[in-house]
């Protein structure tokens, strides 16, 4: 798909089988079912997206053998239909004179074990648990951790083409003048040129520049580029409701011999990370075949991150690539690749790239050049 145009949206089918899935696999891990709180799970599920936050009760309930309920503020029902997964599921609308936690608690096993989003209110939970006080609730991430890691076909174009968006977006960033302007400048051109190629939300524009690149998430300020400066770039948002996050580095005029090695490092260590990717093998293998690289040139200790985390509807989900992480690759799983290297107090090289798992190997979703760029 260009980077211009449009997808075919998903349909109301498209979030039933989602939610259908959820709910299995929910009954397979043993839960009495899921309880999905207004956030990213309940826009992957059923497409509904709350315009803002509010302590008003808003829950997806899904059970294995029943049909998908989503208790909801009478005064936002009228939104909640209008999502394009309502037709697969049943309103409960309540009102302010009425008890949600209740009217809630009423469709749940009273003694069962349920699933909950991680950024589900404390104030929900431990009011809902009033009126279940013998059920018991476990995060979804815990839970089930690979509920949104895997993406279908449709999935995998919007992934595409927010990455294609990126690409484009470092490629203009390079003509752009560095040198004696800000941190927040340059950070403020990726901004607009996210949203010029099609982003509807960009969520970072690190751009940490001389001694500010040794810190992985270093936000923009005012500091002032010069020459001689190694410069990590590191931006990515949403497009077509899904994510992108790349990171380059880039060195204001020639760098020097070492400035240069700890590059080229990082980039054959970003290169054996996603040469490790293909299915069956472990997360914690991506984040070793990264590290040892980085290890063996000296560098280990100031390897200070995961070598990846997964993208989908949210720039940062599971699954992560790191040691201990032993759930394997699966065809259709969507995650970063990231190596980095931090020296205090003098510089940063971090090299990115979105790899999606395909079923004998990976392919980048990112393309542009992993060599050093030389800025003005």
């Amino acid at each position: 798909m260009p980077s211009s145009a449009q997808p075919a949206p998903f349909t109301a089918e498209d979030y039933r089988a989602r939610m259908a899935r959820a709910a299995a696999s929910a009954d397979a891990a043993g839960l009495a079912g899921l309880l999905v709180a207004p956030g990213p799970d309940m826009v992957h599920l059923t497409g509904y997206r709350l315009p803002a936050d509010t302590e008003r009760l808003t829950m997806l309930v899904l059970r294995a053998g029943h049909d998908p309920v989503l208790v909801v503020p009478a005064l936002e029902a009228a939104d909640a239909a209008r999502a394009p997964g309502a037709p697969a599921l049943t309103l409960r609308e309540w009102t302010d004179a009425a008890d949600p936690y209740a009217l809630t608690a009423a469709l749940l096993d009273r003694k069962g074990r349920f699933g909950i989003s991680d950024n589900a209110w404390a104030l929900h939970l431990l009011a809902l648990g009033k009126d279940l006080p013998d059920a018991s609730y476990v995060s979804l991430t815990d839970a089930l951790p690979m509920l949104r890691a895997v993406k279908d076909a449709a999935e995998l174009e919007r992934l595409a083409a927010a990455g294609a968006a990126a690409d484009a977006t470092y490629e203009e960033i390079l003509k752009v003048r560095f040198s004696g302007r800000r941190e927040s400048d340059v950070a403020a051109d990726l901004a607009a040129l996210l949203k010029q190629h099609g982003h509807s939300q960009v969520d970072f524009t690190v751009v940490g520049s001389g001694p500010n690149g040794a810190n992985p998430h270093h936000e923009a300020g005012d500091r002032t580029i010069g020459t001689g400066d190694m410069i990590v770039l590191d931006f990515g948002g949403l497009k077509h409701g899904y994510g992108s996050d790349t990171s380059r580095t880039v060195h204001v005029g020639e760098p020097t011999a070492e400035e240069q090695r700890v590059h080229d490092v990082v980039r054959e260590a970003q290169e054996e990370g996603c040469r490790a990717v293909r299915p069956g093998v472990a997360c914690q293998d991506v984040d070793r075949a990264a590290r040892a690289v980085i290890t063996e040139s000296g560098y280990g200790e100031h390897f200070i991150h995961r070598t990846g985390h997964g993208i989908g509807v949210t720039t940062h989900e599971p699954p992560y690539m790191i040691e201990g992480e032993e759930q394997p690759l699966v065809p259709g799983m969507c995650f970063s690749v990231e190596p980095g290297i931090y020296l205090p107090g003098r510089f940063g090289v971090r090299i990115e790239d979105i790899v999606t798992v395909t079923q004998d190997g990976g392919r980048r979703l990112n393309t542009t050049s992993r060599e050093m760029a030389i800025v003005e």
